[in-house]
């Protein structure tokens, strides 16, 4: 059975975006370490799954020159890597590899889980995970805490009714004042 994991940045305070959205804090202070971890992740193999918020924040950045110069090879694994975005509005798809999906998340997610193939990483979109992590369908969340209180924003499990129960199965901390947390729900 493919796995699905979550990977995503919060602040101390459990945001994982700001107030209207705003992710400038998730940019991290320079750290070769911290740079080499992010570009060893991004040569992982796997399918990227989106909602329609971080699909078309991603898709206006990673496909540019600036991203390209800045990080190539993130960008490069971003712009090769099949996408999945869940969307009820989106009519079509400009990013290359990217299967849109407007079906109930959890029970496309079910299917695939179940089919062959490669593993699977949320990015962002806290709708899903939220949704996901209801019906026990994440097998990891993959969470770096950034060295920053913002007060207000978005956490990724709003809406989640029911305790949802997590151990810890590794930790890294990074010069930058990151620190990697890596959960498996409690069976």
């Amino acid at each position: 059975m493919r796995r699905l994991v979550v990977f995503n940045s919060v602040t101390m305070d459990g945001y994982f975006s700001g107030k209207n959205g705003d992710l400038s804090w998730a940019k991290g202070h320079e750290d070769p370490e911290w740079d080499a971890f992010v570009e060893e992740n991004a040569k992982s193999g796997g399918v990227l799954i989106f909602g329609r918020i971080t699909y078309q924040m991603m898709m206006n950045f990673w496909p540019t020159p600036t991203a390209l110069k800045l990080y190539p090879i993130v960008a490069e694994r971003m712009n090769k890597l099949p996408k999945i975005v869940f969307s009820q509005t989106l009519e079509k798809s400009s990013w290359n590899n990217t299967k849109l999906v407007a079906a109930d998340p959890a029970a496309e997610m079910r299917n695939m889980k179940a089919d062959p193939g490669d593993d699977m990483t949320i990015l962002g979109s806290g709708s899903i995970v939220a949704q996901l992590a209801e019906t026990g369908l994440i097998d990891e969340y993959q969470i770096v805490v950034n060295p920053v209180v913002l007060g207000e924003g978005r956490t990724m499990f709003e809406g989640i009714k029911q305790k949802l129960a997590l151990k810890l199965v590794k930790s890294r901390t990074f010069g930058n004042g990151n620190v990697l947390l890596c959960y498996e729900p409690v069976a």
